[in-house]
């Protein structure tokens, strides 16, 4: 029941292919793409991905502990892709760099089925307030 838009930056155009399955939106920069995605969702799946997957899930992340969004977050993390990820996160909580609440700010799924059930179940996670300490 939900909608699927893909949005890519002009420049990308020549590089990587349109998927012809969903509607697709043509931006001018990164930047209004990621604002766009931002913009445009109700609920963000993170799948594997590359070193751009993992710069805007971060950037994303940096948002919601800044309680600057509430937008569930869900991680398909098939064959255990983001458990370093993870690994690394828990790791800044544990240094004391980022607060045991951000682990709630987001949940790990291991199937596309599941994935699809977090986001049918999903309601925004009330704001966690992180910098307040």
């Amino acid at each position: 029941g939900g909608r699927v838009v893909g949005i890519m930056p002009a420049f990308l155009r020549s590089r990587e292919r349109l998927f012809d399955d969903v509607e697709t939106i043509v931006v001018t920069s990164m930047h209004e793409r990621k604002q766009l995605m931002y913009d445009e969702s109700d609920v963000f799946v993170v799948a594997p991905g590359g070193v751009g997957t993992l710069e805007e899930v971060v950037e994303l992340l940096s948002w919601k502990r800044l309680d600057l969004h509430a937008k569930p977050v869900i991680f398909l993390n098939l064959d255990g892709f983001w458990d370093g990820f993870f690994t690394l996160i828990e790791h800044t909580v544990e240094k004391g760099m980022t607060p045991a609440s951000f682990l709630e700010a987001y949940v790990s799924v291991d199937s596309v089925e599941a994935a699809i059930e977090a986001m049918k179940s999903a309601q925004d996670t009330p704001h966690l307030q992180h910098d307040r300490r």
